[in-house]
């Protein structure tokens, strides 16, 4: 079998490494993506600074562009070929008071990808489906990168304004950037 290679973590405040790994497979209710683009994001930097502290080694990552190419067994909505796109958010339990009330992004046992579960610095990663989303072809594995993390953020966010006439955008990230690109379209 092909293996995968990734660039992983082994220790914060270290270079990434390149590695061999054997190809993963899709367990239930995941899909394996073969990864055509993977954003850098400010958190990722965080991670392999040791600024936050998780379990090593890691793959970071989690801005991830690529195409379906095996589907575990649950998985409803995908197929082999799709192209999706992988988020930060990788996995909520769905009980906790915050996931009840549809506030997921506060779940009290949350998984994130490339910080507690391998992510998208790789030739191939795993995810859980449910926390995927289909990508239109629209614009390139590049462009559509980071809308998985600050697009996702400052959507988020704007959706919440509602019908508001005004909004204000507090620091000028990446996610108040895509934000008032929105705003000023709509």
């Amino acid at each position: 079998m092909i293996p995968m290679h990734a660039l992983q973590l082994d220790q914060p405040g270290t270079p990434l490494r390149m590695v061999e790994r054997p190809m993963l497979q899709a367990g239930p209710n995941q899909l394996r993506i073969t990864v055509s683009a993977c954003g850098v994001c400010r958190t990722d930097l965080h991670v392999v600074d040791g600024d936050i502290h998780g379990a090593l080694p890691i793959i970071p990552g989690h801005e991830i562009v690529g195409r379906v190419d095996q589907v575990g067994p649950g998985v409803t909505g995908f197929a082999v070929g799709d192209r999706v796109g992988v988020p930060w958010l990788g996995y909520t339990c769905g009980t906790c008071p915050y996931c009840r009330a549809g506030r997921e992004n506060l779940c009290d046992n949350p998984l994130f990808t490339g910080f507690t579960r391998d992510g998208g610095f790789a030739s191939h990663c795993l995810a859980d489906a449910r926390y995927c989303f289909p990508l239109p072809d629209a614009f390139n594995d590049v462009h559509a990168a980071p809308l998985l993390c600050a697009g996702l953020i400052g959507y988020r966010a704007y959706r919440m304004a509602g019908d508001a006439q005004v909004i204000g955008l507090y620091g000028f990230g990446a996610a108040a950037h895509i934000v008032a690109q929105i705003a000023a379209w709509q």
